[in-house]
């Protein structure tokens, strides 16, 4: 079973896996929408990979201020799972995501990733961001346990 990681923005969705030993995550494709509100082709996509990959769990990035609030893109991201966790079943865990966007671009200049194109791929990064973060406190707090 695998897990994965959800970048919920206005139009699109970041979307990464873990690999079968939830060990590391890798970014898997952006679903775009035309307009906010419309989720029913973006949960069925959703739900179409979940099942491609054998997904057990789910992580969305929950987007904080930075002085720890939560906002209106916060209250969106509860909501979107809510959505996902009545149709798919499936743990959704919220991520504090603050500064992914930050450090996905940052990892696009290293890559010397050019500025226009920058764009395609930051929601994936993003997303790749949030489960990695997760399985690192995973696999640490295991590592406490044993």
């Amino acid at each position: 079973m695998r897990i994965m990681g959800l970048d919920f923005g206005s139009k699109t969705v970041g979307v990464a896996v873990s690999d079968p030993l939830l060990m590391t995550a890798q970014g898997l494709e952006i679903i775009r929408r035309k307009e906010e509100n419309k989720l029913r082709r973006t949960l069925a996509r959703i739900e179409s990979l979940i099942q491609e990959y054998e997904v057990s769990e789910l992580v969305l990035g929950l987007p904080k201020n930075m002085n720890d609030t939560e906002g209106e893109r916060a209250r969106l991201s509860y909501e979107f799972k809510d959505k996902l966790e009545r149709r798919t079943g499936l743990k959704v865990t919220m991520w504090d995501e603050r500064l992914t966007t930050v450090a996905a671009d940052k990892a696009m200049i290293e890559a010397g990733i050019r500025r226009e194109n920058r764009g395609e791929y930051v929601d994936m990064i993003a997303a790749t961001l949030i489960l990695q973060g997760y399985l690192d406190r995973r696999k640490n707090s295991e590592q406490k346990s044993v």
